[in-house]
């Protein structure tokens, strides 16, 4: 399988950097009390670091709302992950506890400051892209059974025609949501150069030690950049 990213979005944003990595093998489980308290925990260092009222300037955030705005998508409308999250966080919150994986995935993210999906393989049947849409492409969205149609020319994550993730980095689908019964994960980081990428590389080795520990999987890591445009798995 073939995961790869249109040339356009280098071009609108020379410095972003994803990160791939392919999980085999994962016992996920319900989240421990071990588990909530590490999120626990990285929610209340995101607190200690970011203000609510700073927010969309703290530069961890303000570096995906500007690669938004570059692709054409308003940041404001279209909150990408990693921002909402925190947004609740900051704000007195605290995020669902889901699953172990999904919940050790979010408290990676709010250390890092890094945008990080997972979508399980069984819903991906063909080759995966970040690309423009084009009027076949269909969007299941979270919790539904009916396919929705998406207007040509959005920025999204998508394999074949089935959208992954609409707006970039804004809302999954329900195809890919991992649950417990997921073993094989293909994991998505979002990242930049410069000042941002020693965040970006903390992720992803937390994220292949927690695989392998925690979780008991195997793992492959991957980066696709303007220098390498596409990977195959």
């Amino acid at each position: 399988m073939k995961y790869s990213v249109d040339p356009w979005v280098f071009e609108k944003n020379p410095e972003v950097r994803f990160g791939i990595i392919i999980g085999k093998g994962l016992q996920n489980s319900e989240t421990t009390v071990e588990d909530s308290d590490l999120l626990a925990q990285a929610e209340e260092n995101l607190r200690k670091k970011i203000s609510a009222e700073e927010l969309k300037t703290y530069p961890d955030i303000e570096i995906y709302r500007d690669a938004l705005v570059n692709v054409g998508i308003n940041p404001n409308k279209f909150m990408n992950s990693v921002e909402a999250m925190s947004k609740r966080v900051v704000k007195g919150g605290e995020l669902p506890r889901i699953n172990a994986l999904v919940d050790l995935c979010n408290a990676i993210a709010l250390t890092e400051v890094v945008s990080l999906g997972g979508h399980d393989l069984r819903d991906i049947d063909n080759n995966l892209e970040v690309r423009l849409t084009t009027d076949d492409d269909i969007f299941l969205p979270f919790g539904e059974r009916v396919f929705e149609t998406v207007k040509a020319g959005e920025l999204v994550f998508t394999s074949g025609n089935k959208i992954q993730t609409r707006q970039w980095l804004w809302r999954q689908s329900e195809l890919g949501k991992v649950t417990l019964e997921s073993s094989d994960i293909f994991f998505q980081l979002v990242g930049f150069g410069s000042e941002h990428a020693a965040k970006l590389d903390r992720a992803m080795s937390a994220l292949e030690k927690l695989i392998v520990e925690r979780f008991n999987g195997q793992c492959q890591a991957f980066e696709v950049n303007k220098d390498n445009r596409s990977i195959s798995f």
